[in-house]
């Protein structure tokens, strides 16, 4: 996990080392450059794997060619061994997409599995990629002929305040511009058979959470109590001694409580970090500057995020979580509301796939603020076109329409009833925050100040709990009003 930026065009090694410094909170271990009168690229380093040697950016074997890298590959083993005429500078997970590049151009991307955004110089021309999802995130702008691209926006403000976000399945190169580079599967599979679906669920979920267990430094899993992460961490449980696991919130917060009991269930060695109102008031700020949106509701699950990424980088430094179980199963209290299948399915894709602007990119920033890794088991590739292919009869299930009904099924032998059945609940309703940022917001906003501002914000305020997060957001961000609408994505749902 790290912070990339760099230019092609008109180059200053100084300029890029400000960008990277604004974001070193991604990579405090390490930081490298490389550059020559066409191009800069470089990384702010979060070492995991190959600690010692893995130093990027990474020349190919004549030192003409570069790469720097953001995420984790998970398949680079299976890939290097493709590359048997290559010489291996490092052991990092980094390194394959360089070589493979040689070998097969820009189409590299498809062959990647993991979260990413790599940035890698041909000897000739820019080369940028990002993973399906959007798991990791990368921005750009072109200001006078140059190209910059970083991994956050604030990367990008030393160069220009018309921000971009590339677009998660893409792949970029000047001569071709930006190429889709994978197809999102969405088709319901109506033959499948419950039993077989279960199954199979068992095998890729597990699959997905093993391959993340991937690190040379140590690793632990967010954990609430709730399903989504008292699964993930009790299959990952199964293959680490000692899993480390975390979970915060208020006084008296029933995540508090739940996570206890699960990390009790599993053996973990638990950790809790409790925090108050005043703490909460005291840290937006800070949490405004690393999340980078204006979010309401993304604000509100920020802030245990935030405090949760900052007691886990205590003890480890990759972290897995729950994140996109909600999406792809069902989760939510308000998909019950939709009467058909088509209609459910339509707004199940839908959230997965916005999820790179709002939970994926709470999850990233939180934890990088930190200078944690966090990693989603639930959106392995093959996973979400798994999940998506289900009928949704096997998600929201039975006269009560319990949701994610085949995830609780599917793992009934491995956690007891009172974990595996427990409600949903949203996550700043367990930790207790859920009301603290709308109480700031109508202590600091009056109703005519309201009144005032409402109509001059580039985006849609509909409250003062909006208007106060956008403050926060525009105070630290001075974005071009176009760059505030493109970036707005779509509303967290949660």
């Amino acid at each position: 996990m790290c912070g990339i930026a760099g230019m092609v065009g008109e180059v200053d090694a100084s300029l890029l080392r400000k960008m990277l410094e604004s974001m070193r909170h991604r990579g405090p271990d390490d930081l490298g450059i490389y550059a020559d009168d066409r191009v800069a690229i470089g990384q702010a380093r979060l070492s995991i794997i190959d600690v010692a040697g893995g130093h990027q950016p990474i020349l190919d074997e004549e030192g003409t060619r570069a790469v720097v890298a953001n995420g984790e590959i998970y398949n680079y083993r299976v890939l290097a061994k493709g590359l048997v005429e290559h010489t291996f500078r490092t052991q990092s997970d980094s390194e394959v997409p360089l070589h493979l590049y040689e070998e097969i151009g820009p189409e590299v991307a498809s062959h990647l599995d993991g979260m990413f955004a790599v940035a890698l110089w041909d000897g000739e021309a820019l080369y940028l990629a990002r993973d399906p999802i959007g798991i990791k995130p990368l921005y750009y702008a072109v200001e006078d002929g140059t190209l910059y691209f970083a991994s956050e926006i604030k990367g990008i403000l030393p160069a220009s305040r018309m921000v971009r976000e590339f677009p998660n399945g893409h792949w970029y190169r000047k001569d071709r511009g930006f190429v889709p580079y994978t197809q999102w599967s969405t088709e319901i599979r109506q033959d499948w058979a419950e039993d077989r679906a279960l199954d199979q669920l068992r095998q890729i979920l597990t699959a997905a959470v093993e391959k993340r267990l991937m690190s040379e430094v140590p690793l632990g899993t967010f954990c609430s109590g709730g399903l989504d992460s008292t699964l993930v961490t009790a299959i990952a449980a199964r293959a680490i001694e000692g899993m480390h696991t975390f979970c915060t919130g208020m006084a008296g917060a029933p995540d508090l409580e739940n996570s206890l009991k699960a990390a009790e269930v599993m053996g973990t060695e638990h950790h809790v970090r409790e925090f108050t109102e005043n703490e909460v008031i005291r840290a937006l700020p800070n949490v405004a500057w690393h999340l980078e949106s204006f979010d309401a509701a993304l604000f509100r699950s920020a802030v245990p995020t935030y405090f949760v990424s900052e007691l886990a980088r205590k003890y480890v430094k990759v972290v897995l979580t729950g994140e996109g179980a909600d999406e792809l199963y069902a989760g939510y209290q308000y998909l019950k509301g939709y009467p058909d299948e088509a209609s459910l399915h339509g707004e199940l894709v839908r959230i997965t796939q916005a999820l790179h602007h709002v939970n994926l990119q709470r999850t990233d920033r939180m934890t990088m603020a930190h200078s944690l890794e966090g990693r989603v088991p639930y959106l392995d590739w093959d996973h979400v076109g798994f999940a998506l292919s289900l009928p949704t009869r096997l998600k929201v299930h039975g006269s009560d329409r319990r949701e994610k009904w085949i995830l609780r099924a599917a793992f009934r032998d491995i956690l007891p009833d009172g974990l595996l059945w427990r409600g949903k609940q949203k996550f700043a309703e367990g930790t207790g925050s859920t009301d603290l940022i709308q109480r700031e917001a109508e202590r600091e906003i009056s109703d005519r100040q309201f009144e005032r501002e409402v109509g001059r914000v580039p985006i849609p305020v509909r409250t003062k709990e909006e208007l106060y997060c956008y403050r926060l957001f525009a105070d630290r961000f001075p974005l071009e009003p176009q760059s505030v609408r493109d970036i707005a994505g779509t509303t967290a749902v949660y």
